[in-house]
């Protein structure tokens, strides 16, 4: 073969599956068709042997989550607000600091209280990267208290991803779901 044809066949190839490597793939909606979540939308956690249910991670926790309690905490939640992010982003714009720095001021008058980050998703993208996205939103949100002075042993950050999101809804209309909620733990 000579040089000009194999030339011509490497810049073929590279026109062939260029295209291929820059294809973004479509949110996959999740959920059921009246726009709540459906069993579908759990994570399965286990060890693979067959145990899929959630209380693995609880158990790691001590007494985990429920009945409104996060391990010897009660759980309050609505004291404070929620801080909202971009689509797709764990950055936390400017207008949201101030809702931080409200937590960070709680947090120093009421020193035997901690704080339940709590990160959220909306349902564009697969349950395992909404999954990682919630916890960016909540280290992110934990760190930003950090540099408020506030201990790191005081908070605690749960990420719940799309879970609880609403599928369907339009990227504007999803913007209630990118959030993570600040969730005071009383004892």
């Amino acid at each position: 073969m000579n040089k000009t044809a194999r030339i011509f066949l490497t810049l073929l190839l590279v026109f062939c599956l260029l295209p291929a490597c820059t294809r973004k793939q479509a949110p996959t909606q999740l959920g059921n068709a009246t726009g709540g979540n459906s069993d579908l939308d759990l994570i399965p956690l286990g060890n693979g042997d067959g145990d899929w249910g959630l209380d693995d991670t609880l158990e790691a926790r001590g007494d985990g989550i429920g009945n409104g309690k996060y391990d010897d905490f009660t759980m309050v939640e609505g004291v404070l607000p929620s801080v909202y992010f971009g689509f797709d982003s764990s950055s936390i714009a400017a207008p949201e600091r101030g809702k931080l720095q409200q937590a960070a001021d709680y947090l120093e008058q009421n020193p035997d209280d901690h704080l339940l980050i709590e990160g959220h998703s909306d349902w564009y993208g697969t349950s395992e990267y909404n999954l990682a996205l919630g916890d960016r939103r909540a280290a992110s949100a934990g760190d930003y208290l950090g540099s408020l002075g506030i201990s790191p042993l005081r908070i605690e950050k749960l990420s719940k991803g799309s879970l609880e999101s609403v599928s369907g809804l339009s990227k504007s209309e999803s913007s209630q779901d990118r959030r993570v909620d600040l969730i005071l733990l009383k004892k």
